[in-house]
């Protein structure tokens, strides 16, 4: 990779919005995508299977999702440390930062693989499958686990990419795998009947193509970034800082994963139905919370670049600039999820019973839609300044604190239904946006 100065690298010059916008637009697009993986997976699933199997890849996808994130929130260190190298113009170092990612990632994909396929069935067990659907649960976990590396190198090539400035790429080539998912499912779904099977299958072949296809391209670009083979190795400072960054972000992840994971488990633990519901629900959220998750993304990676050119002010522009548009778009989206709830549902099942659990709980989730623009451009924020441990204690007081027993507290009530579990998530926003308020103002007092 040789030193470059490409415009579309940048975040240092030029009209905010456009410099947000420009970025934001194909990582949402590459983020859409990745979401369609497990929403074909169902969609396929749910034509050609039955209740049994919407709850196994619903769950399924559930726990994988939460390792993916995990995975995705521990590169974010690489991406912030590499975007404030490149912000202070030091190419190298970014190199040194890109080698040291690399190996960190190879070793944790290695071991997260040897984990989750010895561990698959106990998993399954602590989310309280329902019976019908323990065995197609643990087959659709381990079948996936397999290809933990391949996960694990896409997301870590994506998080350097970003890192430089460069959403374009990840956007293409997830589009790719999606499409070679599709085909697949609909191969070996809808075609071979291979069920959760096929659909597990389908997924992991499609994160091998698009991982093979990236590292062909990535031998033909030209990066602002000084970086040889010989740097495939741990640099103990660059080390340093992407685990100061990355291991907060990715254990709040973690941990808000899980909280969703037990909500998944006391819904598991209403019904089956419930259960369906849920799982189809939660695939229509996935894609409801790709607006605020491609803001936070390039957040983070326009405050990690203008805070290491020492451009402040233009950071902090760039926050409130995330906040105001991604809230626009939220008025639209919780409007959708409000009021067309039942139809995005019957888009995945002709079941009327998963239908109407998913779209209840819909109605209860809806207003995180705009909420959650604001919390997650917070936490954009903090990540790209370098400042995680807010972060992180935010997310593990949320989850743990709220989210969690709210949930439990809504399920237990009598004639409790899934619009008002659904409510947990909005009232566990609330509280993140109220914390990260009082952060703000001690960031000030303290610059001050």
């Amino acid at each position: 990779m040789a030193e470059v100065t490409k415009q579309e690298f940048s975040f240092l010059e030029g009209p905010v919005f456009g410099s947000l916008l420009r970025f934001a637009m194909p990582v949402l697009g590459a983020l859409i995508l990745q979401a369609a993986y497990g929403a074909v997976d169902l969609l396929v699933v749910g034509q050609f299977g039955d209740a049994a199997s919407i709850s196994a890849v619903g769950t399924g996808s559930a726990f994988m999702q939460m390792v993916t994130f995990a995975i995705t929130s521990l590169a974010m260190g690489s991406t912030v440390v590499i975007g404030q190298h490149i912000g202070e113009k030091k190419p190298r170092a970014a190199g040194d930062a890109v080698g040291t990612t690399i190996i960190l990632f190879a070793a944790l994909g290695i071991i997260l693989t040897i984990l989750l396929e010895i561990f698959a069935g106990n998993i399954v067990s602590l989310l309280k499958v329902p019976s019908e659907s323990v065995d197609k649960t643990i087959l659709y976990i381990r079948i996936c686990s397999a290809g933990i590396v391949v996960i694990t190198a896409y997301n870590v090539i994506s998080g350097v990419l970003r890192g430089v400035g460069n959403a374009k790429l990840p956007f293409i080539f997830v589009g790719i795998a999606c499409v070679v998912n599709i085909i697949g499912d609909l191969l070996c779904v809808g075609i071979l009947h291979m069920d959760v099977a096929g659909a597990a299958l389908a997924t992991i072949t499609a994160q091998l193509v698009s991982v093979v296809l990236s590292l062909f391209v990535l031998r033909r670009q030209n990066l602002p970034v000084l970086f040889s083979r010989e740097q495939c190795r741990i640099y103990s400072q660059e080390l340093k800082y992407i685990l100061n960054v990355g291991v907060p972000i990715a254990l709040q992840e973690a941990i808000v994963q899980i909280s969703f994971l037990a909500i998944n488990s006391i819904i598991n633990d209403m019904g089956l139905m419930q259960s369906a519901g849920y799982g189809v629900a939660q695939k229509i959220v996935s894609f409801i919370m790709l607006v605020p998750s491609s803001i936070m993304q390039s957040v983070s990676a326009f405050v990690a670049q203008n805070i290491g050119a020492g451009k402040k002010d233009r950071a902090k522009a760039g926050f409130f600039t995330a906040i105001k548009t991604g809230c626009t778009v939220g008025v639209v989206i919780f409007l959708a999820g409000f009021f067309g709830g039942a139809w995005m549902s019957s888009l995945f099942t002709d079941d009327s019973r998963v239908i109407l659990q998913s779209a209840d709980y819909l109605k209860g989730f809806s207003a995180e839609c705009i909420l959650t623009c604001i919390l997650f451009s917070s936490i954009g924020y903090f990540n790209g300044y370098g400042r995680s441990i807010p972060v992180m204690v935010q997310g593990i007081s949320s989850a743990v604190c709220i989210r969690i027993p709210v949930s439990v507290l809504m399920s237990r009530l009598p004639q409790s239904s899934l619009l008002l579990v659904g409510l947990a998530t909005p009232i566990t926003t609330v509280y993140g946006i109220i914390f990260f308020m009082i952060c703000f103002a001690r960031l000030r007092h303290k610059n001050q």
